[in-house]
């Protein structure tokens, strides 16, 4: 019997973050309480960068962008946030890193989850992506609702290339 394998792989749908990103500018535009605060919301080419007034109104437009983005299946995991920082004409500006790939450190901790596990299965990194294989297609069932459940992971996975 073959060997079965599937691929852990952390990919975020470019086509739906716009949209999320121009639902997000329309309700900014429409919302009362953000009239006239300078907010915005410009996407990047692998980031976000949020603008308002003050730190509230820029939680505000961070909390419209989650929303929008959880509405189109996009994990909020994803988002790496850096600290606010001060503007031009008076206004805060908050970058937002989206995830694109698992990180190396993250990779080699699933692999040490996967082995202390004991589960008669393989990891293996392949430069942004993980492979797993076993010959008993429960036990990659097994890993993928270990990782699922895995505490202090915090990176956004699918199991692609099911097989």
């Amino acid at each position: 019997m073959a060997d079965s394998s599937f691929d852990i792989v952390s990919e975020i749908d470019q086509q739906e973050v716009k949209n999320a990103v121009a639902q997000a500018l329309k309700e900014i535009q429409t919302r009362y309480d953000l009239k006239d605060s300078k907010s915005n919301l410009e996407i990047g080419d692998k980031e976000f960068t949020l603008t308002s007034v003050d730190d509230y109104k820029l939680r505000a437009v961070r909390d419209i962008l989650e929303s929008k983005l959880m509405k189109r299946g996009i994990s909020i995991k994803a988002l790496t946030y850096k600290d606010p920082e001060a503007a031009l004409g008076g206004t805060v500006r908050q970058k937002v890193a989206m995830q694109s790939g698992i990180p190396i450190e993250k990779a080699r901790e699933i692999v040490k989850i996967i082995k202390n596990s004991k589960m008669k299965v393989q990891a293996a990194i392949q430069g942004e992506q993980l492979r797993v294989t076993g010959k008993n297609r429960d036990d990659l069932q097994a890993v993928m609702a270990l990782l699922r459940d895995a505490k202090g992971l915090d990176i956004d996975m699918q199991f692609t290339n099911y097989r």
